[in-house]
């Protein structure tokens, strides 16, 4: 086999550009693997741990592109090619179509006629500079963009307040405003039920389990993941939170966030005192709430979207709650049983909240990388025989790489690594669907699913409605033709792939 690979000094692309560029290369006959990414260290640990790490590139800084391509053939010819898209001469779209590119956010907004939000999408550290200038021209920002620093963040969202503005972010990756879906929001009905979410697979779960009940969404705005800590002081989760408790469209609200910092909890519940407005709220785990009349607390997301469609309607065939697996068989599986589970998840919220799912079944946490440090932190995703829980959105993933929603070249490599591990039982994945999210999950996990052993069973949830881009109803068909067991609650799926190991690898 060969290998050929080179330094790119002086150039950047945005990382949905070189992970196009990758599967392009690919796509070459006689080509193994390629990949054109950034050369961070996080990204170098990626490469490492799959095999594509070699010597010519080990120089490589942060802000330099490496190239590295493996297969039988020609390798000048691939080098040639690659060169090429990067440059951009083998760009089909370029020119072309009703979209205009422009270099800059001055330029964009010269272009549009009375412009009222930016989507910011660039490099963290690049983040900050840019939803400034679009605070400054009067613009609501939705800051896709991760790798921003606290005091950056409180910083923008201050100056937000202080305009009358949104600042929904960094990291914010779904919302849903006056209908639109943006990033990785799905299409779903307006509605009555308003949402504020700081976290976006939590608001995109609810979202698409309320539409699927048949009721809809009158403002779904995400704030950013770290909005409740200390730090930032819950200043979008306030705001929206106002917001939905004074807008006549709104009839019920849904509130979504890790357990927010006590100062913030404090005003937020005070918040939800002054209104008469049924409040649905989910802090993602099981806790204490104030004696509110209006306040439905709930711990998992379909149980979320349920109450909110419950409180809009005397009646509704969503299940409240799903059977929870027997003591017996959580016994069992504790003391008993051989194989693991390996949740590979694209979605942070979903992988904790099947985490939670799995501790209340089995009584102990289990292997993540959603904890920072401890015994229970994974210490090699890529080499455990121990039931583990991996969110592949976390940042250590994600710097100068496109989010696993997007890009499944890192889930793949996991899932036909998995493969080999003679100790996994179950992988359980999640399908995120939406308008930013890949155009077809499907084509890309079908071929490593199909080259799975069968003892391995694969349960997933495709998260997603039938008006998305992707149509959940054909990601499901074509998942379940190579044998995938498909849900559209995470909840199910997870208490699917709990039993199967209950039941030594065999599905009921």
């Amino acid at each position: 086999m060969k290998t050929i690979a080179k330094i790119i000094q002086g150039k950047y692309l945005d990382s949905v550009k070189l992970m196009l560029i990758s599967r392009k290369l690919r796509e070459v006959p006689g080509v193994e693997d390629a990949v054109a990414i950034m050369a961070t260290e996080e990204n170098k640990g990626i490469l490492a741990a799959t095999g594509m790490l070699v010597d010519e590139i080990l120089p490589a800084k942060d802000n330099d592109i490496v190239l590295v391509i493996k297969g039988e053939g020609d390798p000048e010819a691939w080098l040639s090619l690659a060169e090429d898209l990067l440059s951009g001469k083998n760009d089909k779209h370029s020119g072309t179509g009703k979209e205009v590119a422009s270099a800059s956010l001055e330029s964009a907004i010269n272009h549009l006629e009375h412009p009222d939000i930016c989507l910011i999408s660039v490099a963290g550290k690049y983040a900050a500079a840019e939803a400034d200038k679009a605070l400054d021209r009067g613009l609501h920002v939705m800051l896709f963009s991760d790798n921003v620093s606290l005091e950056a963040e409180f910083r923008l969202k201050q100056k937000a307040i202080s305009r009358g503005l949104l600042m929904m972010g960094p990291d914010c990756g779904t919302a849903i405003l006056n209908g639109v879906p943006l990033a990785f929001a799905n299409a779903v009905p307006r509605g009555k039920i308003g949402i504020v979410s700081a976290s976006g697979t939590g608001l995109q779960e609810v979202s698409v389990a309320i539409a699927h009940q048949g009721f809809g969404i009158s403002q779904a705005f995400g704030t950013g993941g770290r909005d409740g800590k200390e730090e930032i002081g819950g200043i979008m989760l306030h705001a929206c939170l106002d917001h939905l408790i004074h807008d006549p469209e709104t009839e019920v609200i849904v509130l979504i966030a890790k357990t927010p910092e006590p100062k913030v909890l404090e005003k937020l519940w005070d918040q939800i005192a002054s209104t008469p407005k049924k409040v649905i709220v989910n802090f993602l785990k099981p806790m204490e709430t104030p004696n509110l009349p209006n306040i439905e607390y709930c711990h998992y997301l379909d149980e979320t979207a349920a109450k909110a469609c419950l409180a809009l309607s005397e009646s509704s065939p969503y299940p409240l709650s799903i059977p929870s697996l027997s003591s017996y068989v959580r016994h069992r599986m504790i003391e008993g049983r051989k194989g693991a589970v390996k949740g590979l998840y694209s979605g942070g919220t979903l992988c904790k909240e099947a985490a939670l799912i799995y501790a209340e079944t089995f009584g102990k946490e289990p292997l993540s990388n959603l904890v920072k440090d401890g015994p229970n932190r994974v210490k090699d995703i890529w080499n455990t025989d121990q039931d583990c829980f991996i969110d592949l959105g976390e940042d250590e993933f994600t710097v100068g790489r496109p989010h696993p929603m997007i890009d499944f070249s890192l889930r793949a490599k996991l899932i036909a690594n998995e493969g080999k591990n003679p100790t996994t039982t179950v992988i359980l994945l999640d399908v995120v669907l939406g308008w930013g999210a890949h155009p077809d999950p499907a084509a890309e996990l079908v071929p490593v699913l199909k080259a799975l052993p069968e003892r391995i069973k694969v349960v997933c949830h495709v998260l997603g409605t039938d008006a998305d881009p992707q149509q959940a109803s054909k990601q499901k068909a074509a998942l379940e033709a190579v044998g995938v067991k498909v849900f559209s609650s995470n909840h199910e799926a997870v208490d699917h792939a709990l039993a199967i190991l209950a039941e030594g690898g065999e599905e009921s």
